[in-house]
């Protein structure tokens, strides 16, 4: 088990660089959150040095602002937002359609204006993310002030919310200010309809369900290839 994981991880690790390898000078990045956008940053950060490139980047969490500044990309004012020229992020799953669930990290709102804002907008994920359809717990981020009512709302919609917490047992907060309930609906068959129903809800702030709104996906895997969709 754990040499297939060191393997996975090694393709992974090429196809960040891959992806990296790809990034025009100059550019504009917005930044996803995650351990795969982690290694595609360091591996930009490494070719801007060793072929003295200029990278500026828009981070989504302070997760992954640190990274980046530790690998040596500008870090631009968030007035630059509509500026972004591409926008790299990871997922929590993926379906046949390409209809994607994320906020894992908790960042699902800045991911999403990061990702909208990209004139192009990449998603890196290796082969256990992929699924024939969504079945995650989607996350839903949620003013504190309604997270009572939301919960009942999610409830009636077939959902089986669950509020995330720290290990220490006190609610997780995004850097929104904003709790999350990671909600159980089972097999999504409809992401779009899902995802309209929830956003709905008066006091939900943002949903972890993306439909179409991402230009290419690669796919890390296990035989140590790496495969690249355009939808």
């Amino acid at each position: 088990m754990k040499a297939e994981q060191e393997k996975l991880h090694k393709v992974i690790e090429d196809m960040a660089a891959k992806v990296a390898k790809d990034i025009p000078d100059g550019s504009i990045i917005g930044l996803g959150s995650g351990a795969t956008v982690a290694i595609f940053v360091r591996k930009l950060g490494r070719r801007a040095a060793k072929e003295g490139l200029n990278f500026a980047a828009i981070p989504s969490s302070l997760q992954i602002q640190l990274v980046a500044e530790q690998s040596g990309l500008n870090i631009l004012s968030l007035k630059m937002i509509p500026k972004i020229d591409i926008t790299v992020d990871s997922a929590d799953q993926i379906d046949d359609d390409f209809n994607v669930i994320k906020g894992g990290g908790g960042a699902l709102y800045r991911e999403r204006v990061l990702l909208r804002a990209a004139q192009k907008s990449v998603i890196l994920a290796d082969e256990t993310k992929y699924a024939q359809r969504l079945c995650k717990p989607i996350p839903v981020e949620t003013s504190f002030f309604a997270r009572s009512f939301v919960y009942g709302e999610l409830v009636k919609l077939g959902g089986k919310p669950t509020l995330r917490l720290l290990d220490k047992g006190y609610p997780f907060t995004t850097e929104n200010g904003n709790v999350i309930f990671d909600t159980d609906f089972g097999v999504v068959e409809k992401p779009e309809m899902m995802r309209s129903d929830i956003v709905d809800v008066s006091g939900v702030i943002e949903v972890g369900i993306f439909v179409g709104e991402c230009d290419v996906f690669y796919r890390a895997n296990r035989d140590g290839s790496v495969q690249t969709f355009e939808v």
